[in-house]
């Protein structure tokens, strides 16, 4: 888990995402087993934010994360990766719903709706628990539009 940490920090760092000194300050937390600092705002620290941004995705699709993503992106990088997460997956399943329904007039498309709607479905409860481990899972064939 050490290492995953790392090689992730690492990544972030080599992007331009975090300063050398933000990523020496982790590090040292990582080698430290300083578990992670979750901020707080609205009450809530940031694993639970992330839940919720998850979970409210059953309720408006991308509405909701998008909102919580806009308030909390600039105060905390957990909240900044799990909202492009999201909003990459989001963007990326309307591109496959769409061909999906132009593919309907062929009868092929049924099964493809169908098939993605259980692919959403499964991805956002993988997803959420994975935010209650700590982990940001990508969904799968998401396309990075938001990097």
């Amino acid at each position: 888990m050490k290492y995953e940490n790392l090689k992730i920090l690492d990544e972030l760092r080599e992007k331009g995402s975090i300063t050398e000194e933000e990523f020496q300050r982790e590090k040292a937390k990582i080698l430290n087993d300083t578990p992670p600092h979750y901020s707080s705002s609205f009450g809530i620290d940031d694993r639970a934010y992330v839940i919720l941004m998850h979970l409210s995705q059953f309720v408006t699709a991308i509405l909701i994360p998008l909102i919580m993503w806009i308030i909390g992106k600039d105060r905390s990088q957990v909240i900044d990766q799990h909202g492009k997460n999201i909003i990459n997956f989001w963007i990326s399943y309307a591109i496959y719903g769409f061909i999906a329904a132009i593919l309907v007039l062929v009868l092929i498309g049924i099964p493809l709706l169908i098939l993605l709607g259980i692919a959403a479905f499964v991805s956002i409860i993988i997803a959420t628990l994975k935010a209650a481990n700590g982990e940001a899972w990508k969904y799968p064939l998401t396309i990075e539009f938001i990097t």
